[in-house]
């Protein structure tokens, strides 16, 4: 049987207005709150806040979000769609065939770093939203009313977003006109703060300022949300992505220039703790302004949570990450719930919020892993650019732009290392060890798989199948193979039908799930090796689909059916005469690892690692969604084949030695 699709979705998103609204909502969440604490910090960073520092800081601004988010990411990263689909693990799953194979280790990275300081967002945009109460009344309990935004925001994630979701583009619009408007009013205090369009400023600043750093690292928060741009693609499209950027563009440098007027008209009267963005409301719609920064907050922390839930899917699929239980909420393509990294983010965004307490000491570790993930973002990027044949000097160009600018604005954030940013590397440093051993362990396992023919096993299979001497074990029998392809075997699979306890059966079927490159992929092929006896299954999966496998394998078998390739009748009599349909059970073939396993130095210290981390794994029948089947797992060892003809290295030969006596007998 050729190719066919069970279901194939193309992801196209057609410019329109409504299009543009709705990505309002879903991509510009984390930079679009941006101007709730950048500002301020820039304030506290500066040891002389006067009108040059002020401009020369608002031109970082503007020059950053030209260069960083405008240029590399919604000019040049939006072209690296994976079918549609975009962020570094789509980037990585893009290039992996054609690139080094150390090349995972950056995407690993990238990930690691982006899910770690993305901890952060959810808690630092919520609380400097609450701040803004402290205009009303100084002693408002911030970090109370913060955690239960928070608790609520994660305790809905299990019911799905959908209804409410239709709201954040609309809310949005309303939020980044608020910012722009703001923005304008504010001008008039210093018009000289337009010079701030000069990127002659921004470079006197840092030549002339020995706490550079410290300025880069604030400048640095405007832009910590370009990534989760580049990774809403699928969800939006480059047209409309494109299109609303402009529009927050202007709204954003509005405000920025609104705030750095306003902070350079008052800079004799400057007080500890105030935050400009609140400061430049008129005090009539200061309610409603505080009202909003809060509904944007949720709104940022919202598309970061659904953020994380795709990359740990997506890292799933690549054998980055131990498999969790993933649900469905609603409908929605793309909408998934993953328990574990829900229950993992609150805890560990409750933790942030009072281990800082509030949106000033939180800033010093915001950013840091951020500038991580767009180095390895792009370092990949120019492996996708030499792919697809860009000019060499283009290539290279990119690389020193971004990689220079990317290096500068890391050596910057460094500086937050001690006041937080330990915070957010630990976490991402636990991450990056965890896939790192689970992918490099997997790769370990299957390479120990012994490969045969299963041509050579046709005669006695038909044999076992028609030899009545032999209990029968089911009418159909699964086996879940780790090779594709269309007669590799595992060994151990041949083992078990035929040595173990000969499996009899009236049909074999072999089942392959390939994850694919693309990222939703969902077909399958079949071939009848052994007419009425044994078949061929290969499914492909894009590694944003979620394998379940019970409920597509019964389609391919519904499929099969009726092309009439394959008959559901029961092969017992009786069972027959009352058109009962034969039983199906699904083999899974369980390779343990044992420690005394000859593997070399570094792979017994990762295979001993991935027995702990193991534990996290959901068990694997309710990973394959085949836990309301029937299920036999078979235990056999993980054999370890000698790399090298030296015995040293060699699993010790066992040797014959006849008993002294019966020697002595004989």
């Amino acid at each position: 049987m050729s190719k066919d699709n069970i279901s194939h979705t193309s992801v196209r998103h057609k410019l329109s207005l409504i299009g543009v609204i709705v990505t309002l909502g879903i991509v510009f969440g984390d930079i679009g709150t941006s101007p709730l604490y950048v500002m301020k910090a820039i304030v506290r960073a500066g040891d002389t806040v006067n009108a040059e520092y002020i401009i020369g800081a608002v031109s970082c601004i503007i020059w950053t979000l030209t260069l960083q988010t405008t240029v590399k990411y919604v000019l040049i990263a939006l072209r690296a769609d994976n079918k549609g689909e975009g962020g570094i693990l789509a980037l990585y799953a893009l290039i992996r065939r054609h690139s080094k194979k150390w090349y995972y280790l950056l995407a690993i990275i990238g990930a690691s770093t982006l899910i770690a300081d993305g901890v952060i967002t959810p808690s630092i945009t919520v609380l400097s939203a609450i701040e803004g109460l402290r205009a009303y009344e100084p002693e408002t309990p911030v970090v109370p009313i913060a955690l239960c935004i928070v608790t609520v925001l994660f305790f809905i994630q299990q019911f799905g977003t959908n209804a409410i979701g239709k709201l954040f583009g609309p809310l949005m619009l309303i939020w980044f006109t608020l910012l722009g408007v703001l923005g304008a009013m504010n001008i008039g205090e210093y018009f000289p703060i337009l010079q701030a369009f000069n990127p002659l400023h921004a470079v006197r600043l840092l030549a002339s300022s020995p706490e550079w750093f410290l300025i880069l690292g604030a400048v640095f928060l405007c832009t910590t949300g370009a990534e989760a741009l580049y990774s809403d693609l699928g969800h939006c499209g480059i047209n409309n992505i494109r299109t609303s950027w402009a529009f927050v563009k202007i709204m954003l440098i509005l405000n920025y220039l609104g705030q750095g007027a306003w902070i350079i008209s008052h800079v004799g009267n400057l007080t500890p703790g105030v935050n400009p963005f609140y400061a430049i409301m008129p005090r009539g719609i200061l309610f409603f302004g505080i009202t909003m920064a809060t509904i944007a907050a949720i709104i940022a922390s919202q598309a970061l949570i659904s953020g994380s839930f795709t990359i740990f899917s997506e890292a799933m699929n690549l054998k980055f990450w131990p498999r969790q239980k993933i649900k469905y909420p609603t409908d929605v393509k793309g909408q998934l719930y993953i328990p574990f990294v829900n229950i993992s983010l609150y805890v560990l965004c409750v933790i942030v919020i009072l281990f800082f307490q509030n949106s000033e000491n939180m800033e010093a570790a915001y950013g840091l892993s951020i500038t991580v993930t767009m180095l390895m973002t792009t370092l990949l990027l120019s492996a996708y650019l030499t792919i697809k044949r860009t000019h060499r000097w283009a290539v290279t160009l990119f690389l020193i732009a971004f990689v220079g600018l990317e290096s500068i604005f890391f050596v910057a954030n460094m500086a937050k290392f001690m006041h937080g940013g330990w915070v957010t590397m630990l976490l991402a440093s636990v991450m990056i060890g965890i896939m790192y051993i689970w992918y490099n362990a997997t790769t370990i396992r299957n390479a120990q798989i012994i490969v045969r023919d299963i041509r050579d096993s046709y005669g006695i299979i038909s044999d076992i199948k028609a030899d009545e001497s032999i209990p029968k074990y089911a009418t159909n029998i699964v086996y879940l193979s780790k090779l594709g392809g269309t007669y590799e075997i595992e060994q151990k699979i041949l083992y078990s039908i035929i040595n173990k306890h000969p499996m009899r059966a009236d049909h074999y079927i072999l089942l392959h799930i390939d994850y694919q490159d693309t990222p939703s992929m969902l077909e399958y092929d079949t071939v009848t090796l052994i007419p009425d006896t044994l078949y061929r299954i290969n499914l492909r999966l894009g590694f944003r689909v979620h394998p379940l496998v019970n409920r597509y394998f019964r389609q391919i078998i519904e499929d099969m059916v009726a092309q009439k390739e394959f008959s559901l009748a029961s092969a017992y009599p009786s069972l027959a005469k009352h058109k009962v349909m034969g039983n199906f059970v699904f083999v899974l073939i369980n390779r343990l690892y044992a420690t005394y396993s000859y593997f070399s130095f570094r792979d017994r210290m990762i295979m001993n690692a991935y027995e702990w981390i193991d534990k996290l794994k959901l068990s694997i029948t309710r990973s394959l969604g085949l836990d309301t089947s029937n299920v036999l797992i078979e235990n056999v060892p993980l054999v370890v084949r000698s790399r090298t003809s030296n015995h040293s290295n060699a699993i010790p030969r066992v040797e014959r030695v006849e008993n002294e006596e019966e020697e002595n007998v004989k």
